[in-house]
């Protein structure tokens, strides 16, 4: 089944269309990747950015919009990602990067399209533990800036996963919540600072 990408705010992608063709944005950019490629880059596969906050002993508190990733394309591969984000004159462009998640974003997308049922795809960051997850939303016509993870919604840990947890192993967010929820409020060890 495809995967239903929802489309950024245009602001969104003109920031980075606008910063892919400044020099000075690609030069100063800390991605090495993005400044030795040959031939156009493009802006691919926006996907909202949402952070799960105040996670406590009776789950995830909330869930808010943090900006929109646009993988970075040139040629056949993704050599970098754009992030933007929302300041009080609208829609800008944030940064550039490269690393792991780019490779295991693709890597997840991937798998994604071939379940059966039809998921919008969102990347959920839960700073807590240093963890990346594509969101698989259920609902595809759910505005993508909004919500929280539906029980049945699949989140799939983007490597590098945090440790006992297995990238790319898709989970119902009940479960992998409830999980997330007992690791970020396990009490400190005895004698260990609090």
């Amino acid at each position: 089944m495809p995967l239903h990408v929802p489309p950024a705010p245009a602001p969104a992608l003109r920031s980075v269309i606008t910063a892919l063709g400044s020099p000075t944005a690609v030069r100063e950019a800390r991605t090495s990747a993005l400044r030795s490629t040959q031939g156009p880059a493009t802006p691919e596969l926006p996907l909202p950015v949402h952070v799960l906050d105040g996670i406590t002993a009776t789950g995830p508190a909330t869930t808010r919009l943090a900006g929109w990733r646009f993988l970075i394309r040139c040629g056949d591969r993704a050599v970098a990602a754009a992030e933007t984000r929302l300041t009080p004159d609208g829609w800008a462009f944030s940064h550039f990067f490269e690393g792991p998640y780019i490779t295991s974003t693709e890597r997840a997308l991937r798998q994604a399209e071939t379940m059966q049922a039809p998921y919008q795809p969102r990347l959920l960051s839960i700073p807590g533990l240093y963890m990346l997850a594509l969101w698989l939303h259920g609902d595809i016509a759910a505005d993508a800036s909004a919500g929280h993870p539906e029980p049945t919604d699949l989140l799939v840990p983007l490597a590098p996963a945090p440790p006992g947890i297995a990238a790319h192993r898709p989970h119902q967010a009940a479960d992998l919540l409830s999980v997330l929820t007992r690791r970020v409020t396990r009490a400190p060890l005895l004698g260990s600072p609090a």
